[in-house]
């Protein structure tokens, strides 16, 4: 039996009910928040992958360990040209930009 249980709701029926459609005020607030808050995770994940302590990361990228700390919590946006810095010099890696339009 594949039904779907009627109580439960998708992750898009809850912020349409408590943050309203896409394109209203409130819900583009809570969906820009969501960017830069995913951003921190997947720094996160990269630093933790790499098997990286903040501080490590910090000192590889030149920064410091409270920056880091700041941007994987969500606490501190960061620019491009930073996060490159980081992601290159600390980790190794690349970063691609995806622009998508409707």
């Amino acid at each position: 039996m594949n039904q779907k249980n009627k109580n439960t709701k998708s992750l898009n029926d809850l912020k349409e009910k408590y943050y309203g459609k896409v394109g209203t005020p409130k819900r583009d607030h809570l969906e820009e928040g969501y960017k830069t808050f995913k951003i921190g995770v997947i720094l996160k994940e990269a630093r933790m992958k790499s098997g990286l302590t903040q501080q490590e990361l910090a000192e590889k990228s030149g920064t410091t360990k409270s920056y880091i700390s700041k941007i994987e919590n969500d606490v501190k946006e960061v620019k491009i040209s930073t996060l490159q810095k980081i992601v290159e010099l600390g980790l190794g890696g690349n970063i691609e930009l995806n622009i998508q339009l409707s």
